[in-house]
């Protein structure tokens, strides 16, 4: 299914993998709008994705926890695009790591659950009310993680972790939801990825994420914004339903092959 000349709402779309996303949905020939808490970084990005494609770009700067603000920007950008006929959902943030959850400040946990739940959640529940019921048609593709089925062997993320069980077990009831509709519900699940998000998530201690990807190469924003455009590529009466995409040597949640790098050689 061509992405050309289709409307897809990107959130968290400022930087890392929601600017991939966005980048490479707008080479495919999508139209967009872009959802982040920063106008500086949208407009930087807007102005790069107008100069180096032909897609009409507009953003908004929204705080996804803020129901208000999401209704209110998810119905203006649809009327001025006449449509939303892709969601990507993928605003997210983890902090506190690698405290335990008993030693997180409780805005810590307020913030990771208003982000990674209720945020998905509202953005979800005014794009389909806005646009793609009446439409009778969409895709729905939620960036969840493959720590929502196991938690890894290391402290910390508690909240996180549990946000992203919640987004997986969300995606399947809404994709059950929607029977008899023509929308569709994903989930793409990433491993490593070498990003800001990863950074962040370790209080931007230099020495604790050179730690985490020590002896192998992680993913990179573009590897995963590849996989979103494959799977909203796919002919209507094909879904992806979950894609995991992870380092060749993240064998599995716990398991890491530290000597990848050094075979490669």
């Amino acid at each position: 299914m061509s992405l050309k000349g289709r409307t897809a709402l990107v959130t968290g779309a400022s930087m890392g993998i929601g600017e991939h996303i966005a980048a490479s949905l707008a080479e495919a020939g999508a139209n967009l709008i872009l959802f982040s808490r920063s106008e500086e970084k949208l407009e930087q990005l807007r102005e790069k994705l107008s100069e180096s494609t032909s897609s009409k770009v507009i953003f908004r700067t929204v705080d996804v926890g803020n129901l208000e603000s999401v209704n209110n920007a998810v119905s203006s950008c649809a009327r001025e695009m006449g449509g939303i006929d892709i969601l990507v959902n993928n605003a997210g943030l983890a902090l506190g790591a690698p405290n335990p959850f008993y030693n997180l400040k409780p805005d810590q946990i307020l913030t990771m659950n208003n982000t990674n739940v209720n945020g998905l959640m509202f953005v979800s529940h005014t794009v389909l009310n806005h646009a793609m019921l009446s439409q009778n048609a969409g895709t729905i593709l939620n960036v969840t993680s493959i720590t929502g089925l196991e938690v890894p062997p290391f402290p910390g993320e508690a909240v996180y972790h549990a946000n992203k069980a919640c987004q997986e077990a969300f995606t399947n009831a809404m994709r059950n939801e929607l029977n008899g509709t023509n929308i569709r519900v994903l989930a793409i699940r990433p491993g490593c990825v070498a990003t800001n998000f990863h950074s962040q998530r370790v209080g931007h201690d230099k020495r604790m994420y050179d730690q985490f990807f020590e002896g192998f190469e992680p993913l990179i924003a573009p590897d995963i914004a590849r996989a979103v455009v494959f799977m909203l590529e796919q002919p209507l009466n094909v879904s992806i339903k979950v894609l995991d995409v992870v380092p060749s040597a993240q064998r599995s949640i716990a398991v890491f092959d530290r000597k990848w790098d050094e075979r490669q050689k």
